[in-house]
């Protein structure tokens, strides 16, 4: 198989968010995929017409997006295609590679409460797969696939190895109900048949359906895809994840401030791995991510991990690129947006304020300086840094700065000397300057406030706290 071959898929239900787990999906199909410039897909599995709501479907792709995984073409609905999944039951009934069966689910049930009386398989074993046509009743039937009664199945797999499943436990599963609706068994083979794909990794809670679904491939002479089920994601705990490991939902992650180059980064990281690499670039991830380097034992949630891998994608982020998506972390929010003078300050400090902020709320709080406008008003603690004897001394300031070459160098050098000139030491001065350019007793360096914010800004500030 070239390369150019590859399709892959990602197959959400929409009933409800894009939960982390199914995002580690699509992101191990997308890089499958696109590392060998093949295609990847998106179906959405929407046959559960009771749960399934547009308003999932718009959240399922909004999370794809916000993650950046594109996908090729159109969405699928598979219950749009409901007539040629039924198409596909008929064909195999005809060529005798199914049956109608005529059991009522009251006879079904009678049969397995026997079996269990006896001690025996409670498996489904139908009276009607070998009957004569001619004995067929006037009734309502479901379409069963024609299972092999001996030997095994064997599901190869690139990530579980060879897994093998007697046939003497596969029943004859439902291919189409007695209302004509397909089932989802069904639906998926013949979906990703018709849709080339060629490789399907998916969650190993899909293993067992592997060997079923093998069924329909066999009885139409359609070529296996490649398997390759991955273990689950877990809580920190060792658990299945759930709601009191936190967030489950990709919106949470970006409503937490997450850039999405570090949550890629995080999520490949979780049942993958490339040697001893933790922090690499999507460029690398797609040329490294295959399916040998994907574990066997299930991920653990690590939001430590994930805070040290932002702080890492932070830092070496194209400014522009990371105010942008600052904007659209704003936006899902429901923060109010930037104006143009606060993007414009935000632009001069990132360089400053992105470096070790592990969210793009920290990159706000840090860069808050530039976003107030004046008179900047101080918290309770900074406001006691201003008492009269520093607000004398930032006095003093105003005219050294007035005149000093604007460079970080000589503008600490011109404040420490101010300092010295009292008997003080270069953080008794320092607090209460950071108190008039921020407002608060915790912020960047004053010294590099002091370039960002310009001289006319600056001296400005002074001059609000020391009237």
């Amino acid at each position: 198989m070239s390369a150019a071959s590859v399709v892959t898929r990602f197959a959400p239900s929409p009933t409800g968010f894009l939960h982390i787990g199914g995002a580690r999906t699509a992101l191990f199909n997308w890089l499958y995929a696109r590392g060998r410039g093949g295609q990847f897909l998106l179906r959405i599995e929407d046959t559960d017409r009771a749960r399934s709501t547009s308003e999932a479907t718009e959240a399922i792709l909004a999370g794809l997006r916000w993650l950046g995984l594109d996908w090729d073409g159109e969405p699928v609905s598979q219950f749009a295609r409901a007539d040629r999944h039924a198409e596909v039951a008929r064909e195999m009934l005809a060529a005798g590679r199914a049956y109608k069966c005529f059991a009522t689910q009251e006879e079904i049930e009678a049969y397995r409460e026997a079996a269990r009386a006896e001690g025996r398989s409670t498996l489904y074993r139908s009276p009607w797969r070998d009957a004569d046509a001619a004995m067929h009743p006037d009734a309502p039937y479901v379409i069963r696939v024609k299972a092999p009664l001996e030997g095994e199945t064997v599901i190869h797999d690139e990530v579980q190895g060879d897994v093998r499943i007697r046939n003497d436990q596969l029943d004859d599963m439902v291919l189409l109900r007695s209302d004509g609706t397909p089932t989802y068994m069904l639906a998926v083979v013949v979906d990703d048949h018709d849709m080339g794909v060629t490789h399907v990794i998916r969650g190993d809670d899909h293993l067992n359906n592997a060997a079923r679904q093998m069924l329909v491939y066999s009885a139409m002479g359609w070529e296996v895809p490649v398997w390759a089920h991955i273990p689950l994601i877990h809580g920190p705990d060792g658990k299945k994840l759930s709601k009191r490991h936190g967030a489950l939902g990709v919106e949470e992650y970006q409503a937490m401030g997450y850039p999405a180059a570090a949550m890629r980064n995080y999520l490949a990281r979780l049942g993958w791995s490339h040697g001893d690499d933790e922090f690499f670039s999507d460029e690398q991830a797609l040329a490294w991510f295959d399916l040998s380097g994907i574990g066997k034992s299930p991920a653990r949630l690590d939001f430590k991990k994930l805070d040290h891998l932002t702080a890492q994608h932070m830092s070496v982020a194209d400014d522009a690129a990371l105010l942008h998506e600052l904007e659209t972390y704003l936006a899902a929010t429901g923060a109010e947006p930037l104006t143009a003078e606060q993007k414009e300050g935000l632009a001069r400090a990132m360089p400053l304020v992105k470096e070790k902020a592990k969210s793009f709320e920290q990159v706000i709080e840090k860069a808050r300086f530039v976003l107030v406008t004046r008179p900047v008003e101080c918290d309770e603690k900074s406001a006691k840094t201003l008492d009269n004897v520093s607000r004398g001394i930032l006095k003093e300031l105003t005219p050294r700065l007035q005149t000093a070459t604007w460079e970080r160098d000589i503008l600490e050098g011109e404040i420490a000397a101010l300092a010295e000139s009292h008997g003080l030491g270069l953080g008794k001065l320092a607090q209460p300057l950071r108190a008039a350019l921020a407002g608060r007793t915790s912020s960047p360096s004053v010294f590099d406030m002091m370039v960002v914010l310009g001289r006319e800004e600056t001296l400005a500030r002074i001059s609000d706290a020391t009237t």
